[in-house]
């Protein structure tokens, strides 16, 4: 049976990956990566020598192609992001859909296993942490850059639901500027020696970033929580 294993790896600390995650990347062919110099780092760490090559979003079609005809020849092959699940953001998503298009019958008869190893994941983390209504919430993953920014903004400050998204520190700033009044936690540096997490309305936890313009670093879990 071939095997397609979507591997869930750490956000932060190396210590955070699954005993399952580790034998699933000892075990496998071959690791796709979303950058293999970030995940050589983590495969070391566990004295894993399993082969790895790139798969990220910019990747041409071939490269999806050579991902089918290896899964068509019954290799196990595991995916990986930089961090956290892959297809959660991500371009993973794109790739199990294509290889559940295009391999469907050997998916049917047996020939063909997609499964998931859980583990880590940015969005749950600070969920876990923030200490504000969860059981019903709308993920957003990354916004748009440019077009429709502002009404979504909008929405979502008036959103009766909790919102999460993520967000890059070149735009950190601007987006707590773009969300009024509304209730926002920001974590940052997760399962990390600095992590932290910020509370307040939007303009308080936008005045703690402009007094402490070094921590504007990383990626940003940004939960926002009503008024």
């Amino acid at each position: 049976m071939a095997k397609l294993s979507i591997v869930s790896t750490p956000i932060g600390n190396l210590g955070d990956i699954t005993f399952r995650a580790i034998e699933t990347l000892k075990n496998a062919n071959l690791v796709l990566c979303e950058d293999t110099r970030v995940t050589r780092k983590l495969l070391e760490k566990y004295e894993i020598k399993t082969r790895t090559i790139s798969y990220h979003s910019h990747s041409k079609l071939s490269r999806v192609e050579e991902i089918i005809g290896l899964l068509k020849d019954g290799k196990n092959l595991a995916l990986v992001s930089d961090a956290g699940t892959p297809g959660i953001s991500d371009p993973g998503a794109e790739l199990v859909g294509r290889v559940r298009e295009e391999l469907t019958g050997e998916i049917g008869s047996g020939e063909l296993k997609i499964e998931s190893v859980p583990g880590p994941s940015a969005l749950t983390a600070a969920l876990a942490i923030a200490g504000v209504p969860c059981a019903d919430f709308l993920f957003l993953g990354f916004l748009p850059h440019k077009k429709g920014r502002q009404t979504l903004f909008k929405e979502i400050a008036e959103s009766k639901r909790t919102v999460v998204f993520y967000e890059s520190p070149h735009r950190l700033m601007k987006t707590l500027g773009s969300l009024q009044s509304a209730r926002v936690t920001v974590c940052r540096e997760l399962t990390k020696i600095f992590e932290e997490v910020v509370s307040g309305t939007a303009e308080e936890v936008l005045n703690h970033f402009q007094s402490n313009p070094d921590k504007v670093k990383g990626e940003f879990v940004i939960i926002v929580s009503g008024k």
